[in-house]
């Protein structure tokens, strides 16, 4: 690893004396000329030399060129292109603002830039979603979903039945890092998991890296989901909302002062249990269920140079009845600055703070009068640098350092009558550091980016660790000091990626990673719970670690109108965090007695084709992979699949543009049905029934799939009305198909005590309807 490593530093080096000569540059902004919103992933081409670059997250680009005069074509997907002659005889700065066509956009759920940039590019196992199209999805209760969208893309699966988990090319739900405006969100999940805290109308950007991923993101395995918020209408105020079948929504968003700074703030709630006493039970009477968010940003041009940019996210989610009560949520901020230094360099620093909580409350005036919090907290600040050498060649490098705190769990009495007035389980500090640096450039045919990310992870005091025998006792215990550093990890991750160009129209590109991952997730549940706990690495837990290849060709047909990918992939991970079989993982003060560290590997092959041809928009997916896992202790040793493990999965997802106010869409998704571990029989000891199980995860639930259909109907424009709405009608689960959410193993007392497989399933077919509007 160290040579390779070497080998890397010396690439990236190299390439600077190799690109190194005196160019000029054109610099600057590219923005939404009707509401002043950046736009990310724009293109800026010279035409004359057939090079470019897309502008980054905050829709800045630079492009060095040779001195002379060029034609520059400056455009982004549903935007009107603008071609400019410049004369290049010193640094010039050039701010652009595109038009929305004038003609109806087609809608298109997944995008990528015009042209053929998904097959020029030295990048693969990336997708953007553009959020204004997403709306057309066939959604559950009408409750629009990035993350389900998500899962319907190749090499992603969900976790469970109408749940926000999602695991990425066999990796757990864990393994994915979800960042909001570059704030971690360690819980996506609202009402249980049926639905994610993303508000689609708050949302302006969103990429999924599913294994080549960047060398500027870190502390994950599987996949980074980067989610950007919008910024607000610089131009003037705006208002969108929308009434659902289960909650309601509003956005507001204007100019402050000036066109030079904007804000944003957007809520939304849901409101089952306003319709509880329709039912005429007094258990529901006394009971609430719901959940809320709030995103808000606002942003200031201080100056050409200067931005500065502050956001916000808090959601919860409220389950009650009478005496009982429980609830979770999430809670994010980024402090953003950006700065132009000269004309080549640019510079983001960010402040962040992430939080997730939840408590569980009973008032019961007993012994059983009790409160259960558990919270997990992260401070961290982020320098990036993108630094413009050449019209080849991009350098970019930056640091980040975070502190965490992990509480797993306290339990206060609420009542003098309470057997337990206060027991809590040590809390855990850590910091965690990387540093990167990472190229890209263009030799010709071949393209490619060179990158390497220095990770460190340090457990520090005040804490409590465990002294572990061979065998998994705890024999002892130590005390650390505040503030003091007892434990360091340090990996350096290399991370590679190139293309080959055999015509304008196809590729072959390939793509190593090497990455660590230091915090996760103690979970019992397939989809992931509220309560689930997170924790460190530390003396006992080492590391995961995962190496990841991925082999793809890429080709486009009729004038890019049709892409079309074939990717195969493997991945290898060491330090795999399991955990003994009937594992106690909440309210554990010996958790890391119970943590079984082994090996899992995956490998896969991913077909895809997006269609964007008249009328007609969408995709077709098909991917075959499989992961296991080998852990000492866990099921006598032997390997085993993971619960994820789901050879097949196919997807079809389209849009009709029936006419100008109509669109039909329908997704249909199928998979091979999940792993589990299942009660083969059972035994009595003096009276005590003891089951016997078979292999972990050996037996499978019957496989998945499902039809959801959608229909969006906008009403007639008028000049002379701001006023514009739609209506979206969508059923979910067609065909009524009861697709198992998990199989119960009951005893019939009745017929000998004999055991039976009962299955249990969450939806059946469900109408919505949504009205939206926006003025």
């Amino acid at each position: 690893m160290k040579h390779r490593c070497y080998s890397l530093f010396i690439l990236l080096f190299f390439s600077n004396l190799l690109f190194a000569q005196e160019k000029y540059s054109i610099f600057g902004y590219i923005k939404d000329a009707s509401t002043g919103e950046v736009l990310i992933g724009a293109t800026v081409i010279a035409k004359d030399l057939n090079v470019g670059t897309a502008t980054n997250s905050y829709g800045y680009y630079n492009l060095s060129l040779p001195k002379g005069e060029h034609t520059i074509a400056f455009g982004y997907l549903g935007y009107e292109t603008i071609e400019r002659t410049v004369t290049l005889n010193k640094n010039s700065r050039i701010d652009i603002e595109l038009k929305p066509e004038s003609q109806e956009i087609k809608e298109v759920v997944v995008t990528r830039e015009k042209g053929n940039t998904n097959v020029r590019r030295a990048e693969m196992s990336l997708v953007k979603l553009e959020m204004k199209n997403i709306r057309q999805m066939p959604a559950l209760m009408g409750e629009v979903d990035v993350i389900k969208a998500i899962q319907l893309l190749p090499g992603v699966q969900s976790t469970s039945e109408g749940g926000s988990g999602f695991s990425v090319r066999g990796g757990s739900a864990d393994q994915n890092l979800i960042l909001l405006d570059e704030a971690t969100v360690y819980n996506a999940s609202h009402l249980m998991g049926f639905f994610s805290v993303f508000n689609n109308d708050a949302i302006k950007d969103v990429k999924l890296y599913k294994g080549d991923i960047p060398a500027s993101f870190g502390g994950r395995l599987s996949s980074v989901l980067d989610i950007r918020m919008k910024e607000g209408n610089s131009k003037e105020f705006k208002a969108t909302g929308g009434i659902g079948s289960i909650s309601s929504r509003l956005t507001l968003e204007g100019p402050i002062i000036n066109e030079k700074s904007s804000f944003i703030i957007s809520g939304r709630r849901t409101y089952v249990d306003v319709f509880f006493p329709l039912f005429k039970n007094e258990d529901l009477d006394k009971s609430s269920l719901y959940f809320y968010d709030l995103n808000a940003k606002v942003n200031a041009t201080i100056n050409p140079n200067n931005r500065i940019f502050l956001s916000g996210y808090f959601g919860r989610d409220m389950f009650g009845q009478d005496i009982n009560g429980f609830g979770f949520g999430n809670r994010t901020f980024s402090a953003r600055w950006n700065h132009i230094f000269k004309h080549n360099l640019f510079m983001n620093f960010t402040l962040i703070s992430s939080n997730y909580n939840y408590f569980l409350e009973s008032n019961t005036n007993d012994a059983n009068a009790l409160r259960w919090e558990s919270n997990m907290d992260e401070t961290c600040a982020k320098l990036d640098f993108n630094y413009a050498i050449g019209p080849k060649y991009q350098l970019k490098f930056g640091v980040a350092s975070s502190h965490l705190t992990f509480m797993p769990g306290l339990i206060k009495g609420t009542s003098s009558n309470s057997f337990i007035q206060r027991w809590e389980i040590p809390k855990q500090y850590a910091l965690e550091h990387g540093a990167y640096l990472s190229n890209e450039f263009d030799l010709g045919k071949i393209s490619f980016k060179a990158g390497v990310r220095l990770s460190a992870f340090q457990n520090l005091g005040k804490g409590e660790g465990l002294i572990l025998s061979p065998d998994y006792k705890v024999i002892g215990r130590i005390q650390y000091p505040k503030n003091e550093v007892y434990n360091t990890y340090i990996n350096p991750e290399p991370r590679l990626g190139l293309v080959y160009r055999l015509t304008d129209s196809s590729s072959i590109k390939a793509s190593y990673s090497y990455t660590t991952q230091y915090v996760q997730l103690a979970s019992n549940s397939q989809g992931g719970n509220p309560l689930d706990v997170w924790f460190p690495a530390s003396p006992n837990i080492k590391p995961q670690k995962a190496n990841q290849w991925a082999l793809g060709y890429f080709r486009n047909f009729l004038n890019n109108k049709i892409e079309t990918s074939v990717e195969a992939y493997y991945k290898r991970v060491k330090n795999f965090v399991d955990f003994k079989d009937f594992a106690n993982l909440l309210l554990n003060d010996e958790l890391e007695a119970d943590i079984r560290q082994g090996e899992a590997y995956s490998y896969g092959l991913e077909l895809f084709a997006r269609i964007g041809l008249g009328k007609w928009d969408g995709w077709i997916s098909y991917t075959y992979g499989r992961t296991f896992r080998k852990t000492p202790g866990v099921n006598m040793g032997r390997t085993y699949s993971a619960t994820f493990d789901k050879p097949h999965s196919a997807t079809i997802v389209f849009n009709y543009q029936l006419n100008k106010r109509i669109t039909i869409s329908a997704n249909w998704i199928y998979s091979t049905g999940q792993a589990y571990t299942q009660p083969t029989g059972r035994y009595e000891i003096e009276n005590v029934v003891i089951p016997l199980y078979s292999d972990r995860n050996s037996k499978r639930y019957p496989d998945y799939h499902r039809l959801d259909l959608a229909v969006n109907i906008k009403k007639k424009k008028s000049l002379n009305r701001r006023w514009q709405s739609e209506w979206n009608f969508a059923i979910y689960n067609v065909y009524n198909r009861h697709n198992a959410w998990t199989i119960n193993f009951e005893i019939d007392e009745e017929n000998g005590n004999k055991p039976y497989a009962e299955k249990v399933y969450l939806f059946p077919i469900i109408p919505s309807i949504t009205y939206n509007f926006k003025f």
